[in-house]
């Protein structure tokens, strides 16, 4: 007869404590600018035949060493990868639109940039976020800016983006209340961070920003069903 098996201790996984883990690994530690005109593919679910593109406006490097196409996308700087969802789009590739070159993996150079700067720029852990780098918006970004009170909501040029030790990034809005000089400046008191102040910060594209303005009534439409969801 064979030695009889001896328990096993079970083992307790704690979930919440494995998606924190799982959340810590992608935590943003360090961001490139894309100058090169570099763009993020997308499709939609209902014209999966057609590709979008849309401009890149950083590279960024994850606690887990992974580098990552970054867009503003709806209420947040988003990693490309990132992107599924059938109504609003579908993360396909990168695309060069010099060379008309499409790839799924960074740029070699851009992550050369990264890994050495971050490896320069090594910051110790703090218990309270703090602030790592900034980097201007390059995009024409827009914000429209939502509170759950009455006041109206509020379209506003994005100015520049934050990234914390937390791996938190903020977009940058300018009080013009606020404004001693022009232009603003990296620095200047009339800058805050959209979530500091607003309920809602959702991001636009440049021409849907300047379409809002013009007040085009498809893109005004299209605003109130949001507005009101």
């Amino acid at each position: 007869m064979g030695n009889p098996l001896s328990p096993r201790t079970a083992q307790v996984i704690d979930l919440k404590v494995m998606r924190e883990r799982q959340l810590a690994r992608r935590r943003l530690v360090r961001l490139a600018p894309e100058l090169d005109g570099l763009e993020m593919l997308y499709h939609l679910a209902s014209d999966p035949d057609t590709l979008y593109g849309m401009p890149l406006l950083a590279w960024g490097m994850q606690e887990d060493g992974d580098i990552v196409g970054l867009v503003p996308w709806m209420e947040a700087l988003t990693p490309c990868h990132q992107l599924d969802d059938p109504e609003h789009g579908h993360f396909v590739g990168y695309r060069d639109p010099e060379t008309e070159e499409i790839f799924h993996s960074p740029p070699d150079h851009k992550v050369f940039e990264l890994e050495h700067a971050a490896a320069y720029f090594d910051y110790e852990a703090t218990s309270e976020p703090t602030l790592i780098q900034q980097l201007p918006d390059t995009l024409g970004t827009h914000a429209l800016c939502m509170d759950n009170d009455d006041r109206p909501w509020q379209l506003k040029q994005v100015f520049g983006w934050r990234l914390y030790s937390n791996g938190d990034v903020e977009a940058l809005l300018v009080d013009e209340q606020r404004i001693e000089n022009t232009p603003v400046l990296a620095g200047d008191a009339c800058l805050y961070p959209g979530h500091s102040r607003h309920d809602v910060v959702y991001f636009f594209q440049r021409i849907i920003a300047n379409r809002i303005k013009q007040e085009d009534p498809a893109t005004l439409e299209a605003l109130a069903l949001m507005v009101t969801r």
